[in-house]
């Protein structure tokens, strides 16, 4: 099904991602007093009495005069949600007045040709509202007053937004089975250059400046017959270096997006090598059993062979923990092996749901135990009766045995091991369990 599209848009700080998140199925539009913190389009499900539509938060469109360096690109960005949109609902701020930036938004909607819905905002006292009618002056139809804080007018809002939509037009229900792919890593290490060579369009905000995607940004594309739904988060720092709200909720953000991952790509800056912090990103993801794939990013600017060898001795001391996860190297800004992501990417996704017959598993189970390598504590000793696998994305594998709590980190990590030298477990990790058997 294909659902009908409205762009939310206006000048900077006049309620929109309050008003997103007040009609949306969730309330996950960040929302803050600072200016322009939405800079990318995000998307937000929406249903009001059965009829379902997709809202488009768009950063605040500034003057062409402003000397924000992102104002341009959220622009464009404004600009592509209402080419997308089959309304719009443009807001401004009631408590301030009709502004030239207003005037300025009000000239690119009267352009889209669409229904355009002009909602003045926080009209939280019913004595001011006869105060709307001065955006008349605005030239896009009658203004309405609400307020997104406190949910005052926006149920006739939805029923005018739905009375002017198209329906829905019906799809065929297939499974196409999109793997969902986050883009993680630390701030400016190219995530959205990444992402946007990888969809082959500009898609979310690039620029040299630290912090630039606020919200995990979605879009979907097809490689070699494989859909990918490729999600870019928001730069991740330290815990204890987050110290604007903003940063905190992007933070929160990027987490969700690995919670609903299949595949989380750690982009590393290689000119720095892999970092303590990139360290606890791949933790994080494995926590969260996502598979990894390790982007070493600006590869074009590796060149030396001095350069090489820093950069890879960095990658095998700070992942120990997860060698199986393999590395790529690319560079976003030239293009430079960027298919080999994908190709990565839908490699460990394979393994992450593959499923290992249990007759296999059991051959490895008996050449272990015909090795002789075991756990003994003064007169007990470890025998594993046989394995199977219990669960999948990631592989899960419960062995059952006479004494599950002889089990320690050590025999874990030989029992790892050998899994991986059996099957192809490359790029994901795995769950080891252990049930009692008596026998």
């Amino acid at each position: 099904m294909s659902k009908p599209i409205v762009a939310v848009v206006g000048r900077p700080n006049v309620g929109k991602s309050t008003l997103v998140n007040r009609l949306a199925v969730n309330r996950d539009a960040i929302v803050h007093e600072s200016r322009g913190v939405t800079r990318d389009r995000s998307y937000h499900a929406c249903d009001w009495n059965g009829r379902e539509f997709v809202l488009i938060d768009t950063g605040g469109i500034e003057s062409a005069r402003s000397k924000d360096v992102f104002a341009p690109r959220i622009r464009e960005q404004a600009l592509v949600a209402c080419d997308e949109a089959d309304a719009i609902i443009f807001v401004v701020d009631g408590s301030v007045g009709v502004t030239d930036e207003d005037e300025e938004v009000a000239r690119v909607v009267r352009r889209t040709r669409k229904p355009v819905f002009l909602c003045v905002n926080k009209m939280d006292n019913p004595s001011t509202e006869l105060d709307a009618w001065n955006f008349y002056s605005l030239g896009v139809g009658e203004p309405r007053a609400l307020s997104a804080g406190h949910g005052y007018g926006t149920g006739d809002l939805l029923d005018d937004v739905v009375a002017s939509l198209p329906e829905i037009r019906e799809e065929p229900a297939v499974d196409d089975g999109t793997l969902n792919v986050a883009i993680i890593g630390r701030p400016n290490v190219g995530k959205s250059s990444l992402t946007n060579r990888l969809a082959r369009r500009e898609r979310s905000i690039v620029a040299d400046v630290a912090g630039t995607t606020r919200d995990a940004v979605d879009i979907t594309i097809a490689w070699k017959g494989q859909r990918f739904c490729l999600v870019d988060t928001a730069g991740m720092r330290k815990r204890n270096q987050v110290h604007e709200d903003v940063e905190y909720y992007s933070l929160v953000r990027g987490l969700e997006a690995m919670d609903r991952a299949d595949v989380c790509l750690l982009v590393v800056d290689s000119t720095v090598g892999v970092t303590e912090q990139d360290q606890k990103l791949a933790g994080m993801a494995i926590d969260r059993g996502c598979a990894v794939v390790i982007v070493l990013n600006k590869w074009d600017l590796i060149t030396s062979d001095r350069q090489r060898d820093e950069v890879m001795s960095s990658l095998d001391a700070r992942m120990t923990f997860a060698t199986w996860a393999p590395a790529v190297n690319v560079s976003a800004l030239t293009g430079r092996a960027v298919d080999s992501v994908l190709a990565a990417a839908a490699k460990v996704a394979a393994n992450h749901s593959s499923q290992v017959k249990t007759s296999q598993l059991n051959n490895l189970v008996t050449q272990i135990r015909e090795s002789g390598h075991t756990v003994t504590q003064k007169n007990r000793r470890l025998k594993i009766h046989y394995a199977t696998q219990t669960g999948s994305r990631p592989p899960v594998y419960t062995f059952f045995c006479n004494a599950p709590d002889l089990v320690d980190d050590g025999y874990e990590r030989f029992l790892e091991h050998r899994l991986r030298d059996a099957f192809d477990l490359e790029g994901t990790p795995i769950r080891l369990k252990f049930r009692r058997k008596d026998g």
